[in-house]
């Protein structure tokens, strides 16, 4: 993966090219923007929901059962829509890792 470089103010990160959220750098508040940084291009989103430090936001529309992408890792599904802007945590998503049913889901 190509080095990454951090400006300071952001308030979030996405480490990964495949990665569908982004982690937050602090806690923020509904309607307040982030900016990220995808390869060499910065991208912003609009939160629809206060997000807490070290928590996720959606950067993409992530459609019931797709992947959750962090760090380009697979770290779960979603189990219902998950608009961009809004928080991804434990109540729109699911684990898959270890479950038979679940384990080509991330392929």
């Amino acid at each position: 993966m190509a080095e990454q470089t951090f400006q300071e103010g952001l308030l979030c990160i996405v480490m990964h090219e495949r990665d569908n959220v982004a982690t937050l750098l602090k806690d923020v508040n509904k309607g307040e923007v982030i900016t990220y940084i995808k390869g060499s291009e910065s991208f912003q989103v609009t939160l629809i929901q206060d997000i807490k430090f070290g928590h996720k936001a959606a950067i993409a529309p992530i459609r019931p059962n797709e992947v959750v992408m962090k760090y380009g890792e697979a770290i779960g599904a979603a189990i219902v829509e998950i608009p961009i802007g809004a928080h991804v945590h434990v109540h729109n998503l699911e684990g898959i890792r270890g479950r038979g049913d679940k384990q080509n889901a991330s392929n």
